[in-house]
């Protein structure tokens, strides 16, 4: 065997010998990444182009709606992704609504949309142009507390008081619920929907979480006020 290496080559195959594959590799290897990186095709840029302009087309954009809240209108111009939540915190200034979780998991935004209990953080405003919307503060009748506020208060039911304006909406809208028939995941006679035992406020309101855990006194209330017909009354 000779001990000349080059003779260990095999043949060259279109012209490209593997020493000069092995050569070419490594001449490669030695290009600055950067350098592959900013170097972009008028494809390429013509695309991120089109992609900005895509963008621009597609800012956000608003919506003129009317917001009927407690009996009063409000004319609002709004981004179309603004939730019921928001609208009435920051574009009507109606702070009793709270925001908790933002992700309908705790109950504290529950209002009252045309009767029913709704989580306000997971709606948009402009899906309830000109519908009734009933907050903690349109509850009562001016100076007098709706039933459910005057039970909260003689039970005692809340400690730091953050989730109990949807406790209250909550609850309204519950009782409002049992009096149309509707059934809840515990009831056992579907025939007679009537009873506001504590099986049935417990399951009913288990989308309102109070982190101070009064429960006991938000049960003790809803059962006061169930007694009263003005109790499932917005």
């Amino acid at each position: 065997m000779s001990a000349n290496s080059e003779s260990l080559e095999p043949p060259e195959f279109g012209h490209i010998s593997r020493r000069g594959m092995l050569k070419a590799s490594a001449a490669l290897a030695t290009v600055p990444v950067a350098g592959l990186a900013g170097a972009q095709s008028p494809g390429a840029a013509k695309a991120g182009k089109s992609a900005a302009a895509t963008a621009a087309t597609t800012a956000p954009s608003r919506i003129d709606m009317t917001l009927q809240v407690n009996g009063r209108a409000y004319p609002l111009s709004v981004d179309t992704r603004t939730t019921v939540l928001d609208a009435l915190r920051e574009n009507l200034g109606l702070k009793g609504t709270k925001k908790g979780c933002d992700h309908g998991q705790c109950g504290a935004c529950t209002v009252l949309i045309d009767g029913r209990r709704i989580n306000s953080c997971l709606t948009l405003a402009v899906m309830h142009d000109g519908q009734q919307i009933t907050t903690i503060e349109g509850l009562a009748k001016g100076e007098e507390l709706h039933p459910m506020q005057a039970a909260f208060l003689k039970h005692d039911g809340f400690q730091c008081g953050y989730c109990t304006p949807g406790q209250i909406c909550s609850s309204v809208g519950m009782l409002a619920e049992v009096r149309a028939g509707m059934p809840s995941h515990v009831t056992r006679d579907l025939t007679a929907i009537s009873a506001v035992n504590e099986e049935e406020i417990r399951e009913r309101m288990s989308g309102n979480i109070c982190r101070c855990s009064a429960y006991p006194n938000i049960i003790a209330a809803i059962k006061d006020a169930s007694v009263s017909t003005a109790a499932v009354q917005t």
